[in-house]
C-alpha cells in the first residue's frame, strides 16, 4: 500500500537527504503511529546503515550491541572487529561509513534508540561524540533517530543539556491520522465504508495506522472489532498492557493514572489523580503525568474560568478509552460481543462520549467549519456550580477574536432533533455561563452532530452546525 498522508514530514525528510550539510534528525510519536514506515517507504532506498534498539527484559547492553554488531556485518564490516561497547559500536559505524564514496547524503537510521540506551551503557555519550567529533564537521550524513519513548527522546535528545544540546537540525512529532487520512487508507485498502462508520472505527482504533492496517476489508466493521479485541487470541487482546510496558517499562504508575483518569470524562485534577489511583503526590507523579503527556495518552488542560494553576488531566487516546471500558466485557464475552452490544443502549452512551473525544482530536477541522482556522484558540470544557438542573458544555472554544463558541456534540444515527425541552436546556447553559463566568465575549451556540439537525422551529435558533462531514475536511 502507498504511504497515507504524511506529506510535510516526507518532504522534511528529502529536504535534510538533499541539503548542503549532515542532518541530525529525531522522529516520534506514540508507539504505532508509523514512524519507522514513514522513514523506511521515504529513504530506505538511500540507507547506508540501519538498525534497531530490541525489547528485551534480560541482556542489557550485551542484547543491544549484539544486534547492532550484526547489523555491521550486515552493511559490509565483516572484517571490524565486534565491539564490546558503544563508543567501540559507533567507531565502528564511522569507519563503514567512510568507506562509502562521497556522491550523495550516507543516511542512518537508528530506531528505537531508548532500548539502546540501557541504564549506564554510554550510549548517549557515545552518540554525542559521533556526532560533534565527526559528523557534524561532514556534509554527507544524514542521522536520523526514532522512538516510541517520546518522553525519552524529549528529555535526552530534544531538551538535551549535555553534548547534543541544539545537535538537531530537524525534529518530526509523527501524529496519529486524522479522519481524512484513515479515509484514505480504507479507500486504498478496497474497504467499503460509510463515513459514519469511519467514525465508529475512529472511536476504537483512534488514528494508528498500525491497528487500521490489522482490519480485513472482507470484514463489516463490528465483525472487525470482535475479530481484532474480543476473540480469543485477538491481535489487540494484549495491547493495552504491551504498550505501556514497551514505552515505560515499570508502567505500574502508568497504569494506576489512566485507569483513573477513565473514571471522569472531562479529566481530574492532580489532587483527584492522587486520590483516586492511591499514589503519593511528589516528584515521581509528575514525571509521570509528564510521559503520559509527551507519549499522547493525556492532555492537560485549564477548565474554563479557573486558575492557570488549576490544571485538568483528560485521558484522550481513543483505543487506550476503549479498553478501558470493555476490558471486563470481554472477560466474559468473547464471541459476536460487538455486534450484540451496537444493539443495545448502552452502545448509543458509550458513542456519545466516544464522539465527543472525536471531535476534541479534530478542533481544527471545527474551526475551519466555523471560519476561524487563522484565530488564536484555547480548548476547554466547562462545567456549572450552581445552576439547576446541572449544565455542562462539552467543547468551548475561546477565540481571541472576543468570541466564544460553546459546542454541544450529539451522536445519531440520523438528523438530530431539538424538542422544546431540549432548546430550553441550551438557552439555560448559555445563561448560566455567562453569568458564572462573567465574561464579556459573544457566545454562540454551535452545534456538532452526525448528520445536521432536523428542521424545525429550535433548530433555527442554533447559529451554527458542524457535521460529520467537516470532521473529514
Amino acid at each position: 500500500m502507498e504511504l497515507i498522508g504524511r506529506e510535510t514530514e516526507q518532504d522534511i525528510l528529502r529536504r535534510c537527504l538533499n541539503s548542503s550539510r549532515s542532518e541530525f534528525v529525531a522522529v516520534y510519536g506514540r508507539r504505532r503511529v508509523g514512524k519507522t514506515y514513514l522513514i523506511r517507504e521515504t529513504l530506505s532506498s538511500e540507507f547506508a546503515f540501519s538498525a534497531s534498539g530490541v525489547l528485551s527484559e534480560e541482556g542489557g547492553m550485551a542484547v543491544q550491541l549484539e544486534s547492532f554488531n550484526d547489523e555491521i556485518v550486515e552493511a559490509g564490516g565483516t572484517d571490524l572487529p565486534r565491539a564490546k561497547t558503544w563508543r567501540e559500536a559507533f567507531r565502528n559505524l564511522r569507519g563503514l561509513l567512510e568507506r562509502i564514496p562521497q556522491k550523495k547524503k550516507k543516511v542512518v537510521f537508528l530506531d528505537e534508540i531508548p532500548w539502546m540506551s540501557t541504564h549506564k551503557s554510554g550510549f548517549l555519550p557515545a552518540l554525542e561524540d559521533v556526532w560533534n567529533q565527526w559528523a557534524s564537521a561532514r556534509t554527507d550524513v544524514l542521522l536520523i533517530i526514532c522512538g516510541s519513548a517520546t518522553s525519552w527522546i524529549v528529555d535526552n535528545i530534544i531538551d538535551n543539556r549535555g553534548g547534543l544540546h541544539n545537535r538537531l537540525t530537524r525534529q518530526i512529532l509523527l501524529a496519529p491520522f486524522t479522519l481524512k487520512e484513515c479515509e484514505e487508507f480504507y479507500r486504498e485498502a478496497g474497504f467499503a465504508m460509510t463515513r459514519y462508520q469511519m467514525v465508529e472505527a475512529y472511536m476504537v482504533f483512534g488514528g494508528i495506522p498500525y491497528y487500521l492496517d490489522l482490519m480485513d476489508p472482507r470484514f463489516e466493521l463490528y465483525h472487525n472489532i470482535d475479530q481484532m479485541y474480543f476473540e480469543e487470541g485477538a491481535p489487540l487482546r494484549n495491547e493495552f498492557y504491551n504498550l505501556f510496558h514497551a514505552l515505560f517499562g515499570k508502567s505500574g504508575d502508568h497504569l494506576l493514572i489512566v485507569e483513573a483518569l477513565a473514571s471522569r470524562a472531562k479529566g481530574l485534577s492532580r489532587a483527584d489523580i492522587v486520590k483516586t489511583s492511591g499514589l503519593v503526590d511528589g516528584g515521581r507523579i509528575t514525571r509521570t503525568l509528564q510521559d503520559l503527556k509527551q507519549s499522547g495518552f493525556i492532555r492537560e488542560y485549564r477548565a474554563f474560568g479557573k486558575e492557570r494553576q488549576n490544571r485538568l488531566y483528560q485521558l484522550v487516546d481513543a483505543f487506550v478509552l476503549f479498553h478501558l471500558r470493555f476490558q471486563k466485557q470481554r472477560e466474559l464475552y468473547n464471541t459476536n460481543y460487538w455486534l450484540q452490544f451496537s444493539m443495545t443502549p448502552g452502545h448509543n452512551a458509550w458513542s456519545g462520549y466516544a464522539f465527543e473525544q472525536v471531535c476534541l482530536l479534530h478542533v481544527e477541522q471545527i474551526k475551519q467549519k466555523l471560519g476561524i482556522a487563522g484565530v488564536l484558540t484555547e480548548i476547554s470544557s466547562w462545567r456549572s456550580t450552581t445552576a439547576e438542573p446541572a449544565a455542562q458544555i462539552d467543547l468551548v472554544v475561546d477565540r481571541a477574536d472576543k468570541v466564544i463558541n460553546l459546542c454541544e456534540i450529539k451522536f445519531a444515527s440520523g438528523e438530530y432533533t431539538i424538542d422544546k425541552a431540549e432548546s430550553m436546556s441550551l438557552r439555560n447553559k448559555l445563561t448560566a455561563f455567562a453569568a458564572e463566568t462573567k465574561t464579556r465575549k459573544a457566545l454562540r451556540v454551535t452545534m456538532i452532530t452526525t448528520f445536521g439537525l432536523k428542521q424545525n422551529e429550535y433548530a433555527s435558533e442554533i447559529p451554527s452546525q458542524i457535521t460529520l462531514d467537516d470532521l473529514f475536511a
